[in-house]
């Protein structure tokens, strides 16, 4: 049975770090494009970065972009996501997802074109 574990959520305080993992097992992630999505109290699911299948091209939204970093390895069927300088609007649930065919432009908002979800770990960044 295919699916995707996150790992490394937690407590942190206002800008400190976390790296959040994306473990996958019963799929090949080479085949599939990655992306990070969060849902906050009271607010929609958002997209918030997306990694291509070679890992050459990345995705961010704008109120990470230069703080949050996105990577992968394949060979290890993992992907990640290193949150640096974190603030408390940053809080949420996060998820990873596999999608086969999605382009950059659509990787954020076109949450239908993923097959695959994990099932979310929680982010909290508080004082």
């Amino acid at each position: 049975q295919a699916q995707l574990v996150e790992s490394g959520g937690g407590l942190v305080q206002p800008g400190g770090s976390l790296r959040l993992s994306c473990a996958a097992s019963g799929l090949v992630l080479n085949y599939y494009s990655i992306g990070w999505f969060r849902q906050a109290p009271g607010k929609e699911r958002e997209g918030v970065s997306y990694i291509s299948k070679n890992g050459e091209t990345t995705t961010y939204a704008d109120d990470v972009k230069g703080r949050f970093t996105i990577s992968r390895d394949n060979a290890k069927n993992t992907a990640y996501l290193q949150m640096d300088r974190l603030k408390p609007e940053d809080t949420g649930v996060y998820y990873c997802a596999a999608a086969p065919w999605i382009t950059s432009i659509q990787a954020l908002v076109a949450v239908d074109l993923y097959d695959y979800w994990g099932q979310g770990i929680q982010v909290t960044v508080s004082a």
